[in-house]
């Protein structure tokens, strides 16, 4: 079952349990995105609610292991090695319908605003353990003194640490 973005929030502390209901309540009477709805309302900021999102997708996506597999040429060369090691993003490959990327969970939320700018069409997400990331990538964009430490969560602000 997938986890509920209002309840990730709650069990955060970025909301109460009382505001997720008042969210839920304005969102049956005015469709709206529940993260809209929450900073809007509440003032919640936009990391927090992409924070939550990123939480949500990590317990959903599939895993895989970027250092075995063979990533498409084509979409290798989409990027250059600078974006694939500051957003820890590694293109897999391609269809009709959307570009498969690889990232590991501390770099979901800038992999995802990086894809949304800058990659065309639709994009999913796959997501691999930081150590088998940076192989990956050492193998298609190889930067010097580069492992998988550039992936380490860093602290957010407001003093919280960013934990996946």
């Amino acid at each position: 079952m997938i986890p509920r973005l209002g309840n990730l929030m709650v069990e955060a502390g970025i909301l109460t349990p009382q505001q997720r209901d008042q969210i839920l309540w304005v969102q049956r009477e005015h469709p709206r995105p529940f993260g809209a709805i929450a900073e809007e309302l509440f003032g919640v900021k936009p990391i927090d609610v992409e924070r939550a999102w990123a939480d949500q997708l990590i317990d959903i996506a599939d895993r895989v292991d970027p250092a075995i597999m063979v990533a498409d040429h084509d979409c290798i060369t989409l990027i250059d090695r600078r974006q694939a090691w500051q957003f820890g993003v590694l293109p897999l490959s391609r269809t009709d319908a959307e570009l498969r990327l690889c990232t590991c969970p501390t770099m979901l939320v800038k992999a995802v605003r990086f894809a949304g700018w800058r990659l065309p069409g639709c994009c999913s997400f796959e997501l691999a353990q930081p150590d088998r990331l940076a192989i990956a990538l050492q193998r298609h964009y190889p930067m010097h003194g580069l492992d998988e430490s550039a992936f380490a969560a860093r602290p957010r602000q407001g003093g919280a640490s960013q934990t996946a």
